[in-house]
């Protein structure tokens, strides 16, 4: 599916067009984000694609929700 991942004054957040929802990213596997998982507020863990550590925000790109298909 496709996340937009942004920061802002209260941290990073991921936001999901096709659901039209917005949540903070909780947690990360990773510190440099790319090629983990991110947990959101709201409970969903999403597989993100590996990227450079340096990429800026914002960008969209495809991630995996796991534990279902939406």
């Amino acid at each position: 599916m496709k996340v937009m991942i942004r920061r802002d004054a209260k941290g990073l957040s991921a936001y999901v067009p096709k659901k039209d929802l917005e949540e903070p990213i909780v947690e990360t596997e990773r510190d440099s984000l790319w090629g983990g998982w991110v947990r959101l507020k709201n409970g969903w863990m999403l597989d993100l694609p590996d990227m450079d550590a340096r990429t800026r925000l914002p960008v969209t790109v495809n991630a995996k929700k796991r534990g279902g298909e939406d």
